[in-house]
């Protein structure tokens, strides 16, 4: 199947929730109907997400917020650059795990404002075609991250992950929409197909 230009497609939501399995679940699947994709993670693997990456291991250590969001954006323009926009391009279909709507709902739990965040980023950053953001109980996302890693990162506190998931639910448009995760993942990668079908002429 070729597809006449690009398309971006966003899976967010706090850890726990899936959307890093669904990621590669739909990869999995548009490879097998030979449609050209990549999956493309952030924080990244360069400069700046590797220093983003660092602090989620070892905690802040007296970065402060302000730092810690440019070093998201910064790492974000380079993986528009080198990466997303070369992708889309070339006709790809670019999977983002994770995107600004991640650093809006994280940074903003800081007290940053979640849609001054989404704004700046959306001055460089190419819009997704669709936003799937999956949520569950927060207290079930803490369960799967410590059963999986045997500990948490820096942002991952409850209190503080209702907050982020209450600033994901918060975002509205015709491109957002919520899956819950908390069913099998045969039932959310269902719900995943049925919200991106329009996206693929109802091919998938």
């Amino acid at each position: 199947m070729i597809l006449s230009s690009g398309i971006l497609i966003a899976f967010e939501g706090i850890d726990g929730t899936g959307k890093s399995t669904q990621c590669r679940m739909l990869s999995e699947l548009l490879t097998k109907m030979k449609i050209s994709n990549i999956v493309i993670a952030e924080p990244t693997k360069g400069k700046w997400g590797m220093k983003i990456r660092k602090l989620l291991l070892e905690g802040r250590k007296g970065i402060s917020p302000e730092e810690e969001l440019e070093w998201f954006i910064n790492d974000r323009k380079e993986d528009v650059e080198i990466n997303i926009q070369p992708a889309l391009n070339a006709g790809k279909v670019v999977l983002m795990d994770r995107y600004y709507f991640s650093t809006a709902s994280y940074q903003g739990a800081l007290g940053f404002d979640p849609q001054k965040i989404k704004a700046d980023n959306e001055k460089f950053a190419p819009q997704p075609d669709r936003v799937l953001i999956f949520h569950n109980p927060p207290e079930k996302s803490l369960e799967r991250i410590e059963s999986a890693r045997g500990g948490r990162s820096a942002f991952e506190k409850s209190d503080y992950l209702i907050n982020v998931q209450k600033i994901f639910k918060s975002f509205t448009g015709s491109k957002i929409r919520f899956i819950s995760s908390n069913v099998t993942l045969e039932e959310v990668h269902e719900q995943v197909l049925f919200e991106i079908q329009d996206l693929f002429d109802g091919k998938l």
